[in-house]
């Protein structure tokens, strides 16, 4: 798979320098360069760009504002030579973050996991059995099969999602989108914008707080009535 690719950044030799990274890298394509987020919007209007290298501080508008302007932007790999703001990065979906100055080795690491990522957006993100009461995720080079009946609950973290089950917590390199749309609607609930419950395994509810037994999670106030009437329809007894 080949990722076009974009460079933002107002130094010269750090354009120069990932320009070189990225022609030594045989999945990369560098379609255009700006020397700051107004021209990159020219380039992201006019080029299909799968992925970003963006600078930090630049004038005009810095990388964090246009992270944070931009209504949808590609896949981001952040390049600064200030730590501190590493943080605010990974708040904003940042796919890595490289820090000035930074080896090949480093580069192609990241370049790497965004291929990886980007290709794994494209193939269904869970493979599932033909019987449908499991499916398979790769998890620290390993092929994990996880039964819907063990699962607790997911809970997402940055550009993962955690899979908690009644003896372990795998942490798989998926979105808690592509997991939602896997999951059979029957036996599993999103409760909140980052957590997808079992609710056989609910064992109690007070207010806004589930009770999984292993752990408590909360409903999201938008969603509390629809989550409430979902667990409770048909299976609430009254006098």
């Amino acid at each position: 798979m080949n990722l076009s690719c974009i460079i933002v950044d107002d130094e010269p030799m750090a354009r120069k320098v990932l320009e070189e990274y990225i022609e030594d890298v045989d999945f990369l394509t560098l379609v255009g360069k700006a020397e700051n987020p107004i021209k990159a919007t020219a380039l992201l209007d006019n080029n299909k760009v799968d992925l970003m290298f963006l600078d930090i501080n630049m004038p005009r508008m810095s990388g964090i504002d246009f992270l944070r302007s931009a209504i949808k932007l590609p896949l981001t790999i952040m390049t600064t030579a200030y730590t501190e703001y590493a943080i605010e990065g990974f708040e904003l979906d940042v796919l890595d973050y490289l820090v000035k100055p930074f080896s090949f080795e480093r580069f192609l690491k990241a370049a790497i996991k965004a291929k990886e990522y980007i290709e794994l957006q494209n193939k269904p993100a869970i493979a599932l059995s033909e019987t449908n009461n499991y499916f398979f995720v790769k998890c620290n080079g390993k092929i994990e099969k996880i039964f819907y009946d063990e699962l607790i609950y997911v809970e997402a973290m940055l550009n993962y999602v955690v899979l908690h089950t009644a003896d372990k917590k795998l942490i798989v390199y998926l979105t808690i989108k592509s997991i939602a749309e896997q999951l059979p609607e029957t036996l599993f609930l999103k409760i909140h914008k980052s957590t997808i419950i079992n609710t056989s395994k609910i064992k109690s509810i007070e207010g806004n707080e589930i009770d999984m037994g292993k752990a408590k999670v909360i409903i999201s106030q938008n969603l509390h009535d629809n989550v409430m009437k979902e667990i409770l329809k048909d299976k609430m007894l009254k006098r």
